[in-house]
């Protein structure tokens, strides 16, 4: 089986001081299953290319007597784990590219701590699931995957593909990251494991899943298959998974930015308050926060629409979900969040009280990515993304508009999000910053509309725009809103 890594980062030859392999040499390094060697079949400035092969001894493998392996019975004897890249390939690269992995360099760090142009190849990968799973693994880690169906043979195309598929990688990639995704999608690709699996594999997992794995978007998917689906193993992973960012769980339900922020002065009104009453006057309510201003928007939107089935694309820890539950008007509510934790949060916040129409749960609360066509998204009246779209990078979101209004294809779409003109108004708040540290771009109220008008024009709706909170005459509202309603015929 075979892997190769190609650079053209110039001077590109830097790939052996990252690899720790020379690019004159070629060297083997034995493992328990037999010999990997290294070599570069191109070695220049412009181009390197580091190759592994990994030269599988089919007689090691007959020890292997683990039921749930690839190699039991007769499979022991005739099997393409000599040909096939799986979880032999991946432990033949932590044995072999260790410190690489580490992301550790002492004579280039620059290099090893910078992302860098990467092609890699593996012509015989086995896939479960095909192309579009390869897909699914790699892309949201930023990779452009091309996935070829290997055809069970070429002389008799009528007999189709089989499970394997050529596939490469291109993208801008730090050389540990990538190493560590290969380390770990591999075996979770095969969705098989050549040795037993003891509890250290939970260890393995976070360490080489770390910086990407709690991000990605299928990741309990990949824990799962990683872990051979041992319950208690995966049930260790995921919550590992959960903590792996540095803040506590009640982090999710607070915004970086305190959108109503206290005034600096305790014995000073809020900013737009109304002044002290008169002796004997009746006190002025307090200000109705933002966050509350957005739900009751919404809110009032889907009342509008006379919308009873109701999906929250991106629900977080299930504010609105809670929201929704609360009115009788709405009779299926179903909450969509990429995040293991907030789905957990959200569970807890949206658990059902009663069965709507047809003994269906009122409340279902799923995780999911927005990015990906799903069939759990179709047959609602109205889809919510509520600060939502910020979130996504911009090469993104063409899948999520063909997602939410050219699949799901609700009769009403509630979108929300932040107007950065307003962002002004915010004290302490840095020039072109914007309000949460997630966001990958936040909107003028023009740029929002000539997005809206595109979609809108693009899928068959009709678009209005609604303010949300206080409209400043200069800069606008603080949050707008576009609620898209799908043309009649």
């Amino acid at each position: 089986m075979l892997l190769t890594i190609t650079t053209t980062a110039a001077p590109a030859d830097d790939l052996g001081f990252l690899l720790h392999k020379h690019p004159d040499r070629v060297q083997a390094f034995s493992q328990s299953f037999g010999t990997a060697h290294v070599f570069y079949p191109e070695a220049g400035r412009e181009r390197c290319t580091a190759a592994l092969l990994l030269d599988v001894d089919p007689v090691a493998l007959v020890r292997t007597r683990g039921r749930n392996t690839p190699d039991f019975s007769l499979g022991q004897y005739v099997n393409d784990r000599p040909y096939a890249a799986s979880s032999l390939l991946a432990s033949a690269m932590a044995n072999t590219f260790r410190t690489a992995m580490r992301g550790r360099c002492d004579a280039r760090p620059e290099r090893a701590a910078a992302p860098i142009p990467l092609e890699i190849t593996l012509p015989a990968l086995p896939c479960r699931g095909g192309p579009e799973q390869a897909e699914r693994f790699f892309a949201p880690l930023g990779w452009r995957v091309d996935a070829a169906p290997v055809p069970l043979d070429a002389g008799f195309p009528e007999w189709g593909a089989s499970r394997y598929v050529t596939l490469r990688l291109a993208g801008e990639v730090r050389l540990a990251d990538a190493l560590n995704q290969l380390y770990v999608l591999l075996p979770v690709l095969d969705d098989a494991k050549h040795y037993w699996m003891a509890p250290d594999e939970v260890d393995k997992l976070i360490r080489a899943g770390e910086g990407w794995l709690a991000a990605h978007p299928d990741r309990a998917a990949i824990t799962r298959r990683y872990l051979a689906n041992r319950r208690g193993l995966v049930r260790a992973a995921l919550g590992r998974l959960a903590d792996s960012d540095d803040s506590p769980e009640d982090a999710l339900d607070r915004d970086p930015l305190e959108e109503e922020p206290p005034p600096a002065d305790p014995t000073a009104a809020e900013p737009g308050a109304a002044p002290e009453p008169e002796p004997g006057t009746e006190a002025a309510p307090p200000p109705v926060p933002l966050a509350e201003r957005r739900i009751q928007a919404v809110l009032e939107a889907l009342h509008a629409a006379g919308a009873a089935r109701v999906a929250d694309l991106g629900c977080g820890t299930g504010k609105l979900v809670a929201r929704l539950k609360q009115d009788p008007r709405f009779t299926k509510i179903t909450g969509v969040d990429v995040s293991y934790r907030a789905v957990q949060i959200a569970n807890r916040r949206g658990r059902p009280d009663r069965y709507g129409p047809d003994r269906e749960p009122r409340v279902e609360i799923l995780q999911g990515a927005l990015t990906y066509t799903d069939e759990r998204f179709r047959g609602h009246d109205a889809a919510v993304l509520m600060e939502v779209i910020e979130h996504i990078d911009p090469p993104r979101l063409g899948a999520v508009e063909r997602v939410v209004f050219g699949d799901a294809r609700p009769r009403t779409v509630v979108v929300t999000t932040p107007n950065s003109e307003y962002n002004v108004r915010y004290d302490g708040l840095a020039p072109g910053a914007m309000r949460h540290p997630d966001h990958r771009f936040e909107w003028t109220r023009a740029e929002f509309a000539a997005w809206a008008e595109r979609v809108a024009a693009g899928y068959g709706y009709q678009v209005r725009y609604v303010p949300v909170g206080d409209d400043d005459p200069e800069v606008g509202a603080p949050t707008q809103m576009g609620v898209f309603v799908k043309e009649a015929g």
